[in-house]
């Protein structure tokens, strides 16, 4: 059975809480982007303080279309610290992309990431009944790839000038997945990273 996978819903853990964007999550966002500049990385699209509403309007606007559910992040004291989505949303075939997200820097390379994607993976697999969740970044973001690895996911393929970026240069996107079977296992490996950060 079909389940509607663009259904807003917050996700709360112990480092974490993804609760859905709304644009009054503008200012903070546009605060914490400042955190490392994020949006001068040329290899991934990071909203600018100024163009923070305007994301914000993009990501909804795709919701309201049926393919995105974007999500403010927001660390263990609450303040909002970024963004995530569940986009590319297949619900005829239950499959969904976990991106669009970036982190202040001073958050990243902390348990709030392993804890987000299990808090997105869990209710994808597990609520939404999804049969495989994607993750996608450009071929030169080696940060982004580590972290979809050390989760679990494996390397689907490269799409070579999938896209054009930003600046004009063409993307080759690095396209990872895991399936609901394979799911048990990066669930357990996920929960252990957890427990050893504590």
């Amino acid at each position: 059975m079909q389940k509607a996978i663009v259904q807003p819903v917050t996700l709360s853990g112990q480092h974490v809480t993804l609760e859905p964007l709304a644009p009054g999550h503008g200012p903070a966002l546009a605060e914490a982007v400042k955190d490392g500049e994020l949006w001068q990385l040329w290899y991934t699209a990071v909203p600018s303080p100024e163009g923070m509403a305007a994301e914000i309007g993009r990501r909804l606007g795709l919701m309201a279309a049926g393919s995105m559910l974007p999500f403010t992040v927001r660390d263990a004291a609450g303040a909002a610290v970024g963004m995530t989505t569940y986009m590319n949303i297949d619900s005829v075939h239950q499959r969904v992309e976990i991106g669009s997200t970036w982190y202040a820097r001073s958050v990243q390379r902390t348990p709030l990431n392993t804890e987000a994607k299990r808090l997105l993976l869990a209710h994808a697999f597990e609520t939404l009944d999804c049969i495989a969740v994607e993750f996608r970044t450009h071929r030169f973001n080696q940060q982004s790839r580590r972290a979809i690895e050390r989760l679990g996911a494996q390397l689907d393929g490269i799409l070579r000038n999938h896209q054009r970026a930003s600046n004009g240069t063409l993307r080759d996107t690095a396209v990872y997945s895991i399936t609901a079977d394979e799911w048990p296992t990066v669930r357990a490996h996920l929960d252990f990273q957890l427990e050893r950060a504590r």
